[in-house]
């Protein structure tokens, strides 16, 4: 069974390092190293459609998993005292939108938004007034990308913030009632400072996933491009070193991100067992 476990890690983990490795490759082709070399990461700091691609996900990125740790926490309050059938309900909605396929949940948001878009575009040049000019006209871009990633994420920000609030002390929360505290004071004082190490834990998840999707950024980005969307493009020439760099940054963050919110949860379970203790 070791065997088997080694195995598989180094399947898994093998061409992750060959990707690190020939990033610092001085020659030009990714199959052929020839020398240690730092030159495709200045390259790539240089190339303007790479970094135009990076801001577009970077964007797109923070502001889907801002709006879905927003919501995603509203909708995780919100469900905290459904009971029965309904609990039940909203629990198998939450988890099937995690384990859809990227595909499905892409080409079903692109059908709908095409649908939306022909029905409000004929509408909205009929009301537009003729003295503003032409009437703007909604199309696949930044908006569908940020809609489509927040949907897609903001299940993530739900699953981790419910858990936090099944172990959240109940008591504080009756005693500031007493005190006559208001719901809102409550939710300021009490519950808010509880969950937010699972909010952040949920946007750096988010963050991550947003930033690192291809799939459903490929159907509904329209004229945008996010840095998987140019990485595909630019394999379809040849692997290079820098694509390998662009790989290499990207995992290195992404692990800085998934650390970080593996820290915060658990880091706030152990001060809670501690305290528990105490």
């Amino acid at each position: 069974m070791r065997l088997y476990a080694l195995a598989v890690y180094l399947f898994l983990y093998v061409p992750i390092g060959i990707i690190v490795l020939f990033s610092f490759n001085a020659g030009r082709h990714a199959s052929s190293f020839q020398g240690f070399s730092v030159q495709w990461y200045g390259k790539l700091m240089a190339n303007p459609f790479a970094i135009d691609a990076l801001i577009t996900s970077l964007t797109v990125a923070f502001t889907s998993a801002t709006l879905a740790s927003v919501f995603g926490t509203m909708a995780a309050l919100g469900l905290q005292g459904v009971r029965g059938p309904i609990k039940a309900f909203y629990d198998g909605v939450i988890y099937v939108s995690i384990m859809v396929p990227g595909i499905v949940i892409g080409i079903a948001t692109l059908i709908a938004l095409v649908s939306v878009f022909n029905v409000l575009n004929p509408a909205l040049a009929f009301v537009w007034p003729q003295a503003l000019g032409t009437a703007p006209s909604l199309n696949l871009g930044y908006g569908s990308l940020i809609a489509a990633h927040t949907l897609f994420t903001m299940a993530l920000v739900i699953v981790i913030v419910r858990s936090r609030l099944a172990s959240m002390d109940r008591a504080l929360i009756e005693a500031s009632t007493d005190l006559y505290a208001t719901p809102l004071r409550t939710f300021w004082q009490i519950t808010l400072p509880q969950i937010f190490p699972a909010i952040l834990a949920g946007f750096l998840l988010s963050f991550t996933f947003s930033f690192d999707d291809f799939i459903i950024a490929f159907f509904v980005a329209g004229s945008e491009t996010t840095l998987p969307v140019y990485v595909f493009s630019s394999i379809r020439r040849g692997v290079t070193p820098e694509i390998n760099a662009i790989g290499t940054l990207v995992l290195a963050s992404s692990l800085v991100l998934l650390v970080a919110a593996q820290f915060l949860l658990h880091g706030r379970r152990d001060g809670q067992r501690n305290g528990g203790a105490e």
